[in-house]
């Protein structure tokens, strides 16, 4: 049996390298690597896919943050409200653009934001909402719309993590992630559903002005080149990437499917187990399961990873330390005890390896080793 991977990205390469391989060689030939025709092509087939009115390649899902923020006129001094369990990155973004972050805790089985928690939150000084939709599947995002249509605020969705997922609306209409908000973001990280070999992102909106105004930003802030009308950045999709991720953007219902049967194979092993909280798959969303994330209860969850480690199996801590706690937040002011859920989670929760190419022998070998622990 192959070493086992979190994320097997070789054997994914392997099941579409002639595709690939042709697609690299393109634009290699065609020589346009900056803002090539396979970015637009890439733009207009995700768009397509995920039927956003406009989507904007960028740099990576972080820039995709920041333009987003940029592009809304959040001003220094105003705040977002972001959950307390996640990744870093909307937070970071937030505080470099002198905005201050208002974390509020997360729901125990989903690990979305609190719906009691985030109206609380809801302030004078408040202008945005950014959820995250974590793992891969999409928070409550009827609920949190209507938050901000009643109290004029932005939503910003994070989808780094749920690209392909499918949220139902209690009226039967139903929207990939990323679409809903104000702006979606996204990540093509080489780990992501949809993932490219090297940095990239994109964002959605359904608004042409806003549209408008992220393209403008991400291009140095200039709609005609050496006109700027706006404070940029420079945040461009790599041609090369752009061809790589159309080859793969027709693989990632497929890319869903094979994580999915990977998650039901867990699930099952694993849905009586005392000490193993299986990941609860909201009723509102679909599930594309970035991560195959568990609770550890009433055992050690650190040494459960360390002997899984010394046979071979990886598995990793998404998130070790609630982001107000982390050593660079400190300043914001929170305390240990205001998100007790947050903090609960990052001593209780550990991802197995997922991926597309998963083989049931080493899936076996995984949930057996993890049985054996017990």
């Amino acid at each position: 049996m192959k070493s086992i991977q979190m994320v097997d990205l070789r054997s994914q390469y392997e099941r579409i390298k002639p595709e690939i391989d042709l697609a690299i060689q393109g634009v290699i030939e065609n020589s346009a690597f900056i803002n090539g025709p396979e970015v637009k092509a890439f733009a207009k087939e995700l768009a397509e896919y995920t039927g956003a009115e406009f989507v904007i390649p960028c740099g990576n899902g972080t820039d995709a943050l920041q333009i987003a923020m940029m592009a809304l006129d959040f001003k220094p001094g105003q705040e977002v409200i972001v959950p307390a369990f996640t990744y870093v990155a909307a937070v970071e973004m937030i505080s470099l653009l002198g905005l201050k972050p208002k974390f509020v805790d997360v729901t125990p089985d989903t690990f979305e934001m609190n719906p009691s928690e985030l109206e609380k939150a809801i302030g004078p000084n408040v202008v945005g909402i950014i959820p995250v939709h974590l793992y891969g599947q999409c928070s409550n995002m009827e609920f949190i719309l209507d938050v901000a249509n009643r109290n004029n605020l932005k939503v910003i969705e994070d989808t780094a993590q749920a690209i392909g997922a499918v949220y139902s609306f209690s009226n039967g209409k139903k929207a990939q992630a990323g679409t809903m908000g104000h702006v979606g973001t996204t990540s093509f990280f080489p780990s992501k559903n949809l993932g490219c070999y090297g940095d990239g992102g994109a964002m959605f909106t359904n608004d042409p002005d806003l549209a408008e105004r992220l393209n403008r930003i991400a291009n140095h802030g200039q709609k005609k080149k050496y006109h700027h009308e706006s404070i940029g950045v420079n945040s461009r999709l790599d041609t090369l990437q752009a061809a790589i991720l159309r080859v793969k953007l027709k693989e990632l219902d497929r890319y869903c499917a094979a994580r999915n049967q990977v998650a039901d194979r867990y699930d099952q092993a694993f849905k009586n187990h005392t000490s193993i909280k299986i990941p609860k798959r909201a009723s509102n969303s679909t599930h594309v399961f970035h991560q195959y994330t568990v609770q550890i209860e009433g055992a050690d969850r650190d040494a459960l990873k360390s002997y899984l480690q010394e046979k071979g199996i990886p598995t990793m801590i998404y998130y070790p330390i609630p982001v107000p706690k982390q050593q660079a937040y400190l300043r914001y002011g929170y305390q240990t005890g205001d998100f007790p859920v947050s903090e609960s989670l990052c001593e209780k929760v550990l991802s197995f390896p997922i991926h597309t190419e998963m083989d049931p022998a080493q899936q076996d070998f995984i949930i057996d080793s993890i049985l054996s622990y017990f």
